[in-house]
């Protein structure tokens, strides 16, 4: 089983979800959002999965401050330039993904 979290340190969901794998001594990979985005490739794996245009937080902080929603804009694009428009977490374990905090799915991967 190989983990990662991408999230950002200040998502209530992106701690649950970390606090999750360490209750049960699942190692896993953070990947701070503010420090490095998910590279095209990760993007186009999480996205084949959750569905590109799920994983932009509409309704986020960074969505507003760029005026995303008056603007036409390439989904995939702006999430490789601008990495805090994914909603948070996303939990991958290989092929598979989650969005948000999903303890029944993550259970069965266990």
């Amino acid at each position: 089983m190989n983990i990662q979290i991408f999230g950002t340190k200040g998502c209530q969901n992106t701690r649950k979800a970390e606090r999750f794998f360490k209750e049960r001594a699942i190692p896993y990979h953070f990947v701070d959002l503010k420090v490095r985005g998910l590279s095209k490739g990760e993007l186009n794996r999480v996205g084949s999965v959750l569905g590109l245009e799920n994983l932009m937080d509409t309704n986020g902080k960074e969505y507003a401050k760029r005026n995303l929603k008056y603007i036409v804009h390439d989904t995939e694009e702006m999430l490789l330039a601008h990495p805090l428009l994914l909603k948070t977490p996303i939990v991958r374990n290989g092929s598979q993904a989650t969005l948000g905090y999903c303890p029944e799915i993550w259970q069965k991967w266990v």
